[in-house]
């Protein structure tokens, strides 16, 4: 799924750059863009960022 419609980011994309270490929002925008424009997407960054710290699924994370 799209996280960032700006700039095209999916929410694969996402969750890679956190496996790789990134853990703030501003890390993420900076490696790919997602929040970077608009700032719409930013919660749902965020999510992903919680749950995969967390160890739940990002979707349920967006969802709660």
């Amino acid at each position: 799924m799209f996280v960032c419609l700006c700039t095209g980011v999916t929410s694969k994309a996402v969750t890679e750059l956190v496996a790789s270490g990134a853990s703030t929002s501003k890390q993420i925008a900076d490696a790919c863009g997602a929040g970077s424009d608009c700032g719409r997407c930013r919660r749902t960054v965020r999510a992903i960022i919680e749950a995969a710290t967390v160890g739940a699924c990002p979707m349920h994370a967006v969802a709660g």
